[in-house]
């Protein structure tokens, strides 16, 4: 009998495996093919894309300088920022292209997955089924049909690419750890929540790698020796969390412990854990902004979450199955950046904040399961097809949500209640479409949720002052909101200090326009904001003239 040289570990993939990675990637992209034509959202994407006079001008020397340098929208994360710029020179403003590659990405991110877990366990079908579910689940859908949620899919490829790099045992030591924190710093500057890989690394050493198991070792000398094989992970975490700092409290982005307390924080944290596992196997009434209750929380609600994670974590300990373990804690730790301890925004939680967290809970179910249906394989893989086949067609159904900015918030606030900021942008929507009366509608329910709100009461201001219809126009509110707003910004913001001019001037109070105009003028110099700069100095004419801008 012949026999056959083995194949050196790590030359190429086996058929059935490489296969499998392409069926994954096909379908990944394919369950997200819809969103080619969908349009923009006038949530974040305005801001950091359409509105953003610096991807306008596209991918040039000083644009790449900008991406890595500025703070814009109160964050840091110029890989994002070049992936814009990039598609901006192959699509314009053209929302298909940057949808396009968002669901490229997240299928790349979805096939390194595979690959990554299995060259780590050894288990390919059971690795295949945890990417589906990555590919499919409906919790992913705003990660990927949502043009300014970027961030996430480009992360999330450079850490499933950092996984399959620190499963590489057939790569020399030195050469394997500078790839692996290339991939980590890469993963940092698309989305600084991927601080939680270095520790998602120690877990793999407990299980598949079992790198914490030498032969002679105490359990202490294993450990310190694991921290150290990643201390330069660790320091660059510590870099880029100080970066984020900077920018997201100089942004005005942290919310103040006076306005929102650590108790109500703690509250939220264990409220938003139970419901995101919750909505993993159960995912509906998903939105793209859950209100944040603050102290208004019910007592009970995170009284009930507290025992039923501690529950669940003392079974997965007393079970001692390191995969669930590793698993659990995996969902766990990664959700530590975003779960509202710091809170950053106004959202009590975001389905967005999952897209990496699931892939633990997926593993836990995935090997539990398995482990525990011995015998029933067959069975239990026919439930698994069935799963990944229901999961997606929850998600083609609530990716129709994301076709456009009607749509989107119309679902939101039909499931959920106390939205001020659906109602905002629902109401912008609606304006844009020339529904002037329903805009004023959503604009004042959400004035209503939220009377301290600057934004809303700015835009409506600017509404009522300029609306061109005769009937709607409401010179008196239009003062009193733009007033409110630039008392609540202690008249530091230009483009609130521009409406509250037009609501002068719609009032007949053009001295205090013109003066007030002015103010809007400097004060755009001085932040560097030419372009707004300009466009007031447009409006002085007409103020001059003693006529409101709009006639």
């Amino acid at each position: 009998m012949a026999l056959t040289r083995p194949r050196p570990a790590g030359t190429s993939l086996p058929l059935s495996r490489g296969a499998a990675a392409a069926g994954l990637f096909a379908l990944a992209f394919g369950l997200f093919l819809p969103t080619l034509g969908y349009d923009w959202v006038n949530y974040d994407d305005d801001l950091y894309i359409t509105g953003n006079v610096e991807i306008a001008r596209g991918l040039t020397r000083s644009s790449v300088a900008w991406a890595f340098t500025s703070f814009h929208g109160a964050n840091w994360f110029p890989l994002t920022r070049l992936s814009w710029l990039l598609d901006h020179e192959l699509f314009g403003f053209d929302a298909a292209g940057y949808h396009a590659t968002n669901a490229l990405l997240h299928a790349t991110a979805t096939c390194l997955l595979f690959l990554a877990l299995a060259r780590m366990t050894q288990q390919p079908g059971r690795s295949a089924f945890v990417a589906a579910v990555f590919a499919v689940h409906p919790l992913h859908v705003e990660s990927v049909a949502w043009a300014a949620a970027r961030k996430d899919t480009l992360s999330g490829v450079f850490w499933m690419l950092a996984l399959w790099l620190y499963a590489r045992d057939d790569w020399p030591a030195g050469r394997r750890r500078l790839a692996v924190w290339g991939c980590t710093l890469c993963a940092l500057m698309a989305k600084p929540t991927a601080v939680t890989l270095p520790f998602v690394l120690l877990l793999l050493d407990v299980w598949p790698l079992r790198r914490l198991h030498r032969g002679g070792w105490s359990i202490a000398r294993q450990v310190q020796r694991a921290f150290a094989e990643k201390a330069e992970l660790f320091a660059t975490v510590g870099v880029v969390c100080i970066v984020v700092v900077i920018a997201q409290t100089g942004g005005g982005a942290v919310a103040p412990l006076d306005r929102l307390g650590f108790g109500a924080r703690i509250a939220n944290a264990l409220v938003s854990y139970a419901t995101y596992v919750w909505m993993t196997f159960w995912p509906t009434g998903l939105a793209v902004l859950y209100p944040h209750l603050g102290s208004t929380l019910p007592v009970w609600q995170p009284l009930v979450a507290a025992a039923i994670l501690a529950a669940v974590t003392l079974g997965v300990l007393a079970s001692e199955r390191r995969a669930v373990a590793v698993g659990w804690f995996w969902f766990l730790g990664t959700l530590v950046p975003t779960i509202g301890i710091v809170q950053v925004g106004s959202q009590a939680m975001a389905d967005r904040y999952m897209y990496l967290p699931l892939v633990g809970l997926a593993i836990a179910v995935t090997w539990g399961s398995f482990d525990l249906a011995r015998g029933r394989q067959t069975l239990l893989r026919g439930v698994a097809i069935a799963s990944i086949c229901v999961i997606a067609l929850v998600s083609l159904v609530q990716l129709r949500h994301w076709r456009n900015s009607e749509a989107l918030f119309t679902h939101a606030l039909r499931v959920t209640t106390g939205n001020h900021i659906a109602h905002a942008h629902l109401g912008a929507a609606l304006l844009q479409e020339g529904k002037t009366a329903q805009a004023i509608d959503h604009y004042l329910e959400s004035m209503r949720l939220r009377p301290d709100s600057a934004d809303v009461a700015n835009n409506l201001a600017w509404l009522l002052a300029t609306t061109r219809n005769p009937e709607l126009r409401n010179a008196y509110l239009a003062l009193r909101l733009a007033e409110r707003a630039a008392t609540l910004t202690g008249r530091a913001n230009p483009q609130i200090l521009d409406t509250l001019a037009a609501a002068y001037a719609a009032s007949g109070r053009f001295d205090e326009a013109l003066a007030t105009a002015q103010e809007s003028i400097d004060l755009a110099r001085a932040q560097g904001l030419a372009e707004l700069a300009q466009i007031v100095e447009e409006r002085l004419d007409a103020y001059r003239a003693q006529k409101p801008w709009i006639q």
